[in-house]
């Protein structure tokens, strides 16, 4: 910066600039606020069909999302405009502060162009006659120092002018279209950002050098930054697409057989290393749109260790084992997954089921990955983590049923079962896996669609129901959890919405065939089944909830319609009960401690969603109705009441109460097939109850109770034909 420039700088302009900017961010927090409290929130409670169930939807959240990042693009930009502006009066004043300490010192400071002065010493033509026999009144001490003062107050300015602009126009290329969600309080917090970001690229540029101090030293500034937008980005621009890849194939071999403390490290280091690329992935400057496209093509590249060193084996990891490794961790944009799936998806379809584990293992026996557990050969796993956290994504990726019968059909050869089962949990869900607390919107009717795919594979006569034991069945437990309002109506038949309501986009878009020999295989597994039961138990009480706080969802009596909720809940839980007894599950010594394990487990899940507000997969999402009232498993209408009720039983084991005293606890043991029946009818009773006290609604006690018992039993009944219907079962 010019001497001149500072010194007279009128800085009216930035001020008024900043003001704008300060106002006009103001206006954005209120659209922000309307956005999600009107516009978004009045389309999550919309009943949409068609192309506006998918387009409009769609549209709408994304709008929504724009206005939120445009306050927060504008407040950031607001802030670091502010800061800037204070600094760069405070140099002013100081710098006009060192030159009048020069005038009074006879010294006269002029601005030279291109950020250059000179400091010169003023002349008298009496100095020849003056009789101390000086020639000046200031050192050459006095003259340096002075120099030396403004310099620095230059140098200062230029930073912090030159900083500013940089991480402006570095916020403004975050977001090739629209805002950039980057939030930053002042300009320094910006420049450290970019600052770290160059320091940390720079030690991973030779990770040899590394120590275990220096990698906890990394670890730190990735903890602190990985989620912060320019750090991340800088980061994997100045390391570069190969050299990221290259960095952790180097880490991964240099670190081999780690244990304890280096182990710990190691296993954070790949954690936050993730974390932070994936919030890199979400950038649209130039540089990120090239990494991205660059360590795509590097996904078949050799990554080998020290090729200079003869004794190494001149195989080396493949880069798309070295990314997916880097992909389990965090959210990864949605476009960058479907790019990276799009490829991964072709070379493992292209080795046929048989094949697949060879194509990634084959060779690479020396390879590992992971730290902690796992050796990473196989990408898919990876990249089924990331989808796992990306629901979009994941939706994308299993939208083709031949891709999905593939993948379902390689679980027979490989050990991906666990990651594929949190893809496709994710996927037909909205939310990511093993995370309740986040709310999804309505299942689309591609997420449906994908439901009933997995079902069918499931319900496969021909070895289907095996896919359970390939460490999935926790995962189908919680898909039939969130797609029970979906499950019941294909129970109910056609036009049984009136009574099991949703706002799912194709309620019916489950066949019962397919749902029967689904339900019925993924009650072999012990989390499989007790999910589906919290699923039930949630379902039937924001039911009861919705159809007692608001008569006008279905025009018929009272009675009706908790006969019909009663049935269903008899239906799903005979299924599961018969389906286990036909299974012989219980004869096994451990299937007790097994029962109580897996419903103590789901119960911790399950309650996650309860205190969080929100459901598993947007259960039983019920629209608002005319009295804006908003009921079911999600969206917050009922979720301190009758469903929450229900779950607190199972996950305490609240013993049953049918009028006689039992050493029994609800669902706590498959022992007794009846006593599993007594447990869903006792369950329902008390939804009731606790319905009937909770809306203030004078119903006969013994007659609700009676009713409630028949109508369950007379669904369990059902479950035993429907069982026969569609499945092979044992006889006598």
């Amino acid at each position: 910066m010019d001497l001149d420039t500072l010194r007279y700088g009128n800085f009216q302009q930035l001020g008024e600039a900043i003001t704008d900017w300060q106002q006009m961010t103001k206006k954005l927090a209120d659209l922000k606020k309307d956005a999600e409290n009107n516009l978004k929130a009045k389309a999550d409670k919309a009943d949409w069909a068609g192309l506006n169930a998918t387009v409009t939807r769609q549209f709408v959240d994304k709008t929504a999302t724009e206005f939120g990042d445009a306050h927060t693009q504008a407040d950031s930009i607001s802030k670091i405009l502010s800061d800037t502006h204070g600094e760069l009066v405070n140099y002013r004043t100081q710098l006009n502060s060192a030159i009048d300490r020069c005038a009074k010192k006879h010294l006269t400071v002029v601005d030279t162009g291109d950020g250059t002065f000179v400091v010169t010493q003023n002349t008298r033509p009496d100095w020849a006659s003056d009789p101390s026999g000086k020639t000046d009144t200031t050192s050459q001490q006095d003259i340096d120092a002075l120099r030396t003062e403004i310099a620095h107050i230059l140098s200062k300015a230029t930073e912090s002018d030159n900083s500013a602009a940089k991480v402006l126009q570095l916020l403004v290329d975050q977001a090739e279209y629209g805002f950039s969600d980057a939030a930053y309080a002042d300009r320094d917090s910006a420049a450290k950002a970019v600052e770290a970001a160059d320091k940390m690229a720079k030690m991973a540029k030779d990770p040899k050098k590394m120590s275990l101090d220096d990698i906890t030293k990394f670890n730190l500034h990735l903890e602190n930054y990985h989620n912060d937008a320019l750090f991340s980005e800088q980061f994997a621009k100045r390391l570069g697409a190969k050299g990221t890849l290259q960095f952790w194939a180097d880490m991964a071999e240099l670190h081999a057989g780690a244990r304890g403390t280096e182990l710990a490290r190691m296993e954070t280091l790949q954690k936050n290393l993730g974390l932070t690329l994936a919030t890199a992935s979400f950038s649209d400057s130039d540089d990120m749109q090239n990494w991205k496209k660059e360590v795509l093509k590097e996904r078949n590249t050799n990554f080998v260790t020290d090729p200079s060193n003869p004794m190494k084996s001149p195989v080396g990891a493949l880069g798309s084992q070295v990314l997916s490794s880097l992909l389990r961790q965090g959210h990864f944009d949605t476009k960058f997954l479907d790019d990276y799936r799009s490829e991964l998806f072709k070379a493992d379809k292209g080795a046929g089921e048989s094949g697949t584990n060879n194509l990634w293992t084959k060779g690479y026996d020396q390879i590992d990955l992971e730290f902690g557990k796992g050796n990473g050969r196989d990408p898919l796993e990876g990249l089924f983590d990331a989808l796992s956290h990306n629901p979009e994504a994941a939706t994308h990726a299993f939208d083709s049923k031949s891709e999905l019968d593939h993948m379902f059909g390689t679980t027979k050869y490989t050990d991906r079962g666990t990651s594929l089962g949190h893809a496709l949990e994710a996927a037909v869900t909205g939310v990511p896996a093993g995370d309740p607390t986040q709310q999804a919107a309505p299942h689309s009717t591609a997420q449906v669609k994908i439901m009933a795919n997995i079902m069918q594979a499931v319900a496969d006569p021909d070895g289907g129901a095996g896919l359970v034991g390939k460490q999935m069945g926790a995962s189908f437990g919680h898909m039939a959890a969130a797609y029970m309002p979906e499950i019941s109506q294909a129970f109910g038949g056609p036009n049984s919405g009136t009574v099991f309501v949703t706002n799912s986009d194709a309620p019916s878009g489950l066949n019962r065939w397919d749902t029967t020999r689904f339900l019925s295989a993924v009650s072999q597994d012990a989390a499989g089944r007790a999910a589906i039961r919290y699923g039930e138990g949630i379902y039937t009480g924001s039911l009861l909830d919705a159809h007692l706080s608001d008569p006008s969802l279905f025009d018929g009596s009272r009675e009706q319609v908790l006969h019909d909720i009663g049935r269903n809940a008899g239906i799903i839980e005979g299924i599961v009960g018969r389906s286990v007894a036909d299974a012989d599950i219980s004869s096994d010594i451990g299937s007790t401690k097994d029962e109580n394990d897996a419903i103590a487990q789901q119960g911790e899940f399950f309650k996650s969603a309860m205190s969080a507000g929100v459901g598993i997969g947007s259960v039983a999402l019920v629209p608002a109705t005319g009295g804006g009232a908003l009921a079911g498993a999600a969206g917050g209408g009922f979720f301190g009441g009758v469903a929450s009720m229900a779950v607190d039983r199972m996950v305490s084991g609240k013993e049953l109460d049918m009028g006689q005293a039992m050493d029994e606890a609800l669902y706590r043991t498959g022992r007794d097939l009846s006593q599993t029946q007594d447990s869903v009818s006792q369950q329902t009773q008390w939804s009731v109850d606790d319905a009937l006290k909770r809306h203030h609604v004078d119903l006969p006690k013994q007659g609700t109770d009676d009713l409630i018992r028949n109508s369950v039993n007379e669904g369990w009944e059902s479950s035993d034909s429907i069982l026969h219907d569609f499945k092979q079962r044992p006889t006598g």
